[in-house]
């Protein structure tokens, strides 16, 4: 009797499994297709962009192998055309160089629009985005008035920021380049005296505040 009983249960599970396989089986394979797909789908995009990246990484290190300071011109032009068509992270190694030769080269409002155009760039990592304000700032130290500096390095200068004492010390270079040398001996005091300051920076600002005197 038990024996029947299984078998009746037995031959409900199969119906029911039955009725629900012919309402819902052709979604089951859908997704299981879908499945597939994706994940071929990911790991060819996996793969094209490590082969993507490593063309581009031998883009840029054959630019910089190139490089001649006499004549900075073609790898300028080999970096610009790398940034344009990157898609990796050497889209935004490839604009820092290129700006950094292009201030070498005196061309200041290249440099600073490339310089700019980073730091404006929400789609870039932060670090690079504060990386770009800071150079832009040391790229114009020598020319733009102190004020200028100091609100393009207000929010990196600010405690808690790990660029804080790099700004301050070039907050203070344009103070002392403008002739306030009370201004960059107060900011230079900032950085000699704050340990957490990096031992480079730190003996450095103190030699400044040697040579600036009171």
């Amino acid at each position: 009797m038990a024996d029947i009983f299984t078998e009746v249960d037995e031959d409900l599970r199969r119906d029911r499994a039955e009725r629900l396989w012919k309402a819902y089986g052709r979604y089951v394979i859908a997704l299981a297709v879908a499945i597939v797909l994706a994940t071929g789908a990911w790991a060819w995009w996996t793969d094209h962009q490590r082969r993507q990246s490593a063309a581009e990484g031998e883009r840029f290190f054959a630019a910089l192998a190139s490089l001649d300071m006499d004549n900075p011109g073609p790898t300028i032009a080999a970096l610009d055309d790398l940034r344009r068509d990157a898609k990796s992270g050497f889209r935004v190694i490839a604009l820092l160089h290129e700006a950094g030769l292009k201030a070498r080269a005196r061309d200041i409002a290249g440099a600073l629009a490339l310089y700019d155009g980073i730091a404006a760039d929400s789609a870039v990592a932060q670090e690079f985005r504060d990386a770009a304000t800071v150079l832009a700032a040391l790229v114009l130290v020598e020319s733009r008035p102190a004020a200028e500096i100091d609100t393009r390095l207000a929010k990196l200068s600010a405690a808690g920021s790990p660029w804080r004492f790099s700004a301050l010390e070039i907050s203070a270079a344009a103070a002392l380049r403008e002739g306030t040398a009370q201004r960059a001996r107060d900011l230079y005091a900032r950085i000699a005296d704050d340990p957490a300051a990096p031992q480079g920076l730190r003996a450095r600002a103190a030699e400044m505040l040697q040579a600036i005197g009171s």
